[in-house]
């Protein structure tokens, strides 16, 4: 695919937070640890600490990969990277996503493909140290309606099924049905047979969602070298435990980041997410309900389990792994156990990212460096055919339908269609009557405006009319124009958040991932186009 790019704010889909953290607005340093470029990562580098434990972390993650993963030669670069998290010079890039059904829309691939991108362009600024890419599953969710279904050739897909507790323990046993449909979907080319096994394999073999999200992940990127953490784990739960109990009994991610959201709305920012005064989740198999303190206990919702302070205390030291972190508190989880120096996500991941450094900063825990994941337009062969016969630019194609089309015909239209130089010279014609109606009467000036204002509506008017009317004469262009739209901007979106990976890879098959690989930058900050290449097929 040949690759171009253009500036964010030309899509006009991205929040004026983010356009705001692209432009490095001095507003925003005092929730960031350093600016997403280099000099940010050799300073962050100077002076990180490494205190996590990385015999643990080489541990669980070989124990994961030994449940659902047979290595094989293809596997090396994982294996090596899994050993190099030994090292004290070794740190993580890191993005997070929900365990979506065959990994959900397009851009829980960008994520990781600008995850696995970044720590490669590191380890070529900073040779003298190891950079391993890591995609943490969220595999605690409980959601299951955000999760459950996917889109492919625009089509809905859905599982079915009565889901209970943390997303990554679901049972698989109802999803063959599901399979069928998404498969059946993908055509009969080669990579399209390849992609299928693949999902069969990974759902239909494996007992659980995290398993098959692993197994259909690590297949997909393991030629990368990415590295695959499943966090609800004992043991991990275990090195987080003095911050689960003291946040539950202290409350204070509560206080700090409400504390944060007041800053960040005094600077014109919305708070995306807002702190519950306790920030855990309890945990058992098919149950996963917020914990709430009243009458001087610690209460499960929706259940009778309860604890006194005591009883919390000692439920924390001998079952961590039973306390959930929620959308605020994962991510101090989560640099509490990796060696991680980078969090890479979309754009409502790094606004809600600015409510939690003050928060960290009381747990006394390194903020990463955040960077926004890689988006991107994908068009095909006939589509930018299509697009070239219309004279339509990467840049015109953003705006909305209504716009896109109006200019369309503006531009391309052999009749004049805006009135202005006649309101021009209405313009004229009233200043002179209303300088002779002032000599006969002062007070009828404003009657003189208001039959003005009127004319200029109705002429207004009547220039919509001849828009409309000459939209009638190339209405076969303008269908053209829509249909293009409905394929890039499938319910009005973009295509990254709606369409499934699965149409691109069963027809390039590895070589989508590979153009991904070659064309994103991860410290660039541009949006990408990408074009297939070739001739169109007639």
């Amino acid at each position: 695919m040949n690759a171009s790019y253009i500036d964010y704010q030309e899509t006009q889909c991205f929040s004026p937070t983010i356009l705001r953290y692209l432009d490095h607005d001095p507003q925003l340093a005092p929730f960031l640890s350093h600016w997403p470029r280099l000099e940010g990562f050799s300073e962050l580098l100077r002076n990180k600490p490494v205190g996590i434990d990385r015999t643990l972390l080489v541990s669980v993650l070989k124990e994961h990969y030994a449940r659902s993963i047979h290595f094989d030669q293809t596997d090396q670069k994982v294996q090596q990277n899994i050993e190099l998290l030994n090292l004290e010079n070794t740190f993580t890039i890191t993005t997070g996503h929900q365990l979506n059904l065959f990994t959900g829309p397009l851009y829980f691939i960008f994520k990781i493909v600008t995850t696995i991108n970044l720590a490669r362009e590191l380890a070529i600024q900073f040779p003298e140290k190891n950079f391993v890419p890591i995609y943490w599953m969220a595999s605690e969710d409980h959601d299951f309606a955000e999760i459950n279904y996917t889109y492919i050739h625009g089509k809905k897909i859905v599982w079915e099924q009565n889901a209970h507790g943390a997303t990554g323990q679901i049972d698989l046993s109802t999803i063959e049905q599901t399979v069928k449909i998404y498969t059946g979907t993908l055509g009969i080319s080669e990579h399209a047979k390849e992609l299928a096994t693949l999902i069969i394999d990974a759902y239909t073999k494996h007992n659980n969602l995290a398993d098959a999200t692993r197994y259909l992940v690590h297949h997909l990127f393991r030629k990368q070298g990415l590295l695959i953490l499943d966090a609800n784990h004992p043991e991990l739960k275990k090195e987080f435990g003095s911050i689960i109990l003291r946040d539950i009994i202290e409350q204070n991610s509560f206080k700090a980041i409400n504390q944060s959201n007041q800053k960040l709305n005094a600077i014109g920012i919305e708070a995306q997410v807002n702190p519950r005064e306790i920030n855990f989740f309890y945990l058992l198999d098919q149950l996963r309900e917020r914990l709430i303190f009243k009458d001087h206990r610690y209460h499960v919702l929706n259940t009778t389990i309860s604890f006194s302070e005591q009883e919390l205390r000692t439920e924390i030291q001998n079952h961590p792994e039973r306390f959930s972190p929620n959308v605020v508190m994962r991510p101090l989880y989560q640099e509490c156990i990796l060696p991680n120096i980078a969090y890479v996500g979309g754009g409502a991941e790094i606004a809600y990212w600015l409510q939690l450094k003050q928060n960290f900063n009381h747990y006394r825990v390194d903020f990463p460096i955040l960077i926004l994941r890689n988006s991107a337009l994908i068009i095909s062969k006939k589509l930018d055919a299509k697009l070239k016969k219309l004279d339509l630019g990467v840049s015109d194609i953003f705006s909305c339908l209504d716009s896109l089309q109006k200019e369309w015909i503006l531009r391309h239209t052999t009749h004049q269609l805006n009135l202005n130089s006649e309101w021009q010279a209405f313009e004229a014609i009233f200043e002179k009557t209303k300088t002779r109606v002032s000599q006969i009467d002062t007070t009828l000036g404003p009657s003189t405006e208001a039959v003005k204002i009127r004319l200029h509506k109705t002429l207004q008017n009547l220039e919509k009319k001849l828009i409309k009317a000459e939209k009638r004469n190339h209405n076969d262009a303008l269908l053209a124009i829509k249909n293009i739209k409905d394929e890039l901007f499938p319910k009005g979106i973009l295509q990254e958040r709606s369409e499934n990976f699965g149409s691109f890879y069963a027809k390039y098959g590895e070589h989508f991932i590979d153009s991904l690989i070659d064309s994103f930058k991860p410290l660039d900050f541009k949006f990408t186009i990408l074009r297939e290449e070739g001739q169109v097929e007639q």
